[in-house]
């Protein structure tokens, strides 16, 4: 697949990161090539995948490339300190650094995980900064985060701002509340849980606030409901279990993987401007990669409204939504912060 502005993939960088196992460098590299070759141009990643590794292994891929060829978007509200205990295997990462984190949504504290990262990262800006599962941190959030980001937009060190995060109606009480360019919101518009639907996807269309939906996949359990699958970033209870695999069946009798269904599903909602696609190999994003040029009939999306939680299906059909995808989001930051 060549590149194209309309690539509507945004690499995820939790797994490269070492979540869930450890993940080599050399690994990473070629994962992140796979991206690359996909056509892929947009990278998430946070202070918190890996304690940075994540981010360096991100840097060290993207050295030497022309910087208007991609886009970055990384994440603040967690500096690193040196480890004072053991770290393998904390917040499900492994391999990583000896270091820990530390919540810090204040606004010194924006400004030196911002730093931090783009050191890691080795740019002088980045494309995207959002404030990063502030879910008990709310009004020091909105009060100083959120204050500092969009300083930091208005001096062009990033271009657009957010918040992310796993809850659909923290993300509405955000961006009812504060200036946003878009959201991350992770496993809460998906083929098991469509609860962003009911707020928090027309609040965004409402106010032209972009959004990238995470965790299409919740947590790998849309992509192989096998047994000991994950959902939620933890083991599937066995009725969630039970309706991936229900939802597997139906794919299947369209002769259709149950991957491309939850990708294309997630990017079928008028709301949605790209999907946040995390991967650990080459084969990984490759396969994600090639969901997107995958002929599904809408005869399926049918057959599965009649499982899904709510019935929230999106108007408009993959390829439909308006072109830059991601770009968008990253332009509308940029020309903000030239005025």
């Amino acid at each position: 697949m060549s590149a194209s502005p309309r690539q509507p993939l945004v690499f995820g960088g939790a797994p490269i990161g070492g979540l869930y196992e450890p993940v080599s460098d050399a690994d990473a590299a070629a994962t992140l090539a796979a991206a690359w070759d996909a056509g892929i141009r947009a990278f998430d990643t946070a202070p918190h995948y890996g304690v940075g590794l994540s981010e360096q292994r991100l840097g060290d891929f993207l050295a030497g490339r022309p910087r208007s060829e991609f886009a970055i978007c990384t994440k603040v509200g967690r500096r690193l300190v040196p480890a004072s205990g053991p770290v393998e295997g904390v917040d499900e990462f492994y391999g990583t650094p000896a270091l820990s984190r530390v919540r810090d949504y204040s606004a010194d504290g924006v400004r030196r995980c911002l730093e931090d990262s783009l050191r890691r990262l080795r740019l002088d800006r980045v494309d995207i900064a959002l404030i990063h599962d502030p879910d008990d941190f709310m009004t020091q959030a909105l009060d100083s985060a959120y204050p500092a980001l969009a300083g930091l937009r208005a001096a062009g060190v990033v271009g657009a701002i957010g918040v992310g995060m796993n809850a659909a109606a923290p993300l509405a009480w955000f961006v009812s509340r504060a200036d946003l360019d878009c959201v991350l919101v992770a496993g809460r518009y998906s083929l098991l849980d469509t609860s962003a639907a009911a707020e928090l996807l027309p609040l965004c269309a409402g106010r032209g606030v972009q959004v990238l939906a995470g965790g299409v996949f919740n947590s790998g359990i849309l992509a192989d409901p096998r047994d000991g699958a994950y959902y939620d970033y933890a083991p599937a209870p066995a009725e969630v279990l039970a309706r991936a695999r229900r939802i597997r069946d139906i794919c299947a009798a369209y002769s259709v993987p149950v991957g491309a269904a939850a990708l294309r599903f997630t990017l079928r909602h008028p709301a949605v401007t790209a999907a946040v696609v995390g991967a650990r190999s080459a084969a990984e994003i490759s396969t994600d990669a090639s969901y997107l040029t995958l002929d599904i009939p809408d005869e399926l999306f049918a057959a599965l409204a009649t499982v899904l939680p709510q019935a929230s299906m999106g108007s408009l059909p993959h390829g439909s939504r308006c072109g830059a995808c991601v770009r968008g989001t990253v332009g509308q930051g940029l020309e903000r912060a030239r005025h």
